[in-house]
């Protein structure tokens, strides 16, 4: 017996759809991190509702840095795209970081950005990778650059010996404040390097520099998306 066309094409998605799902629910849950946890939180909301955005983030900012087992929490907020935000926040460890989560202070935050939101808040887990004292405080006037790094899965280890190699590296160059790199805890082919300069003449002279450069031409085909670096003003 012959089957239509459109028949095989529905018992081939209902196939799949299952297949995906399958492999969905029996993905393994990321192994719990070692150490300090390192989240870098992306906030993007209305234009208009900027100064309603940072006013809830302030207020969330304030009282995670009371709760126990915070390390620090830190605003920035984005050159020339000021409805683009970022919360850098370190826990001393993971039961600290999901107690953190099941509390008011980011239900409550959460809730009100989200009613504001022009994207949902996307909330980057991480465990150390190379990392300098975490008691920084930003400094005035300083600029903050946040970038993600993504590397196919087969050159993870290229990746992370580059990115190490480059925090080193740029730790050592004129105006920088700190440079950390984490690694991504469910995704170990991600990285996000956070990095503070005195001025923007310093970052603009660390992106020229050879080590800078080098760092750019090993990861260039090892890259599995765009790199993605975005610059930061803290928020006092």
């Amino acid at each position: 017996m012959r089957v239509p066309g459109i028949v095989l094409g529905l018992l081939l998605a209902m196939l799949v759809t299952g297949a995906v799902g399958d492999a969905a629910a029996q993905a393994p849950a990321p192994p719990p991190i070692v150490g300090n946890v390192y989240t870098v939180t992306y906030v993007e909301v209305m234009p208009t509702s900027t100064a309603e955005a940072l006013a809830h983030l302030k207020r969330y900012v304030q009282a995670a840095r009371k709760e126990d087992g915070n390390v620090r929490c830190e605003i920035v907020q984005r050159i020339d795209e000021p409805n683009q935000l970022v919360v850098l926040a370190v826990w001393k460890d993971q039961p600290a970081f999901e107690a953190h989560g099941k509390g008011a202070s980011w239900s409550d935050m959460r809730e009100k950005v989200t009613a504001i939101r022009n994207a949902p808040i996307d909330q980057r887990v991480h465990g150390a990778l190379s990392v300098g004292p975490v008691d920084w405080k930003p400094a005035p006037g300083a600029v903050v650059v946040v970038t993600h790094v993504d590397v196919i899965p087969p050159r993870k280890d290229d990746g992370v010996a580059a990115v190490k190699q480059l925090a080193e590296e740029s730790r050592k160059g004129d105006g920088n404040v700190m440079f950390e790199v984490v690694q991504q805890n469910n995704r170990p082919n991600h990285f996000t390097v956070v990095e503070m300069w005195k001025t923007a003449k310093a970052v603009t002279a660390h992106s020229m520099a050879p080590a800078t450069r080098e760092f750019r031409d090993k990861l260039a085909p090892a890259t599995g998306a765009l790199y993605d670096e975005r610059k930061y003003r803290p928020v006092e």
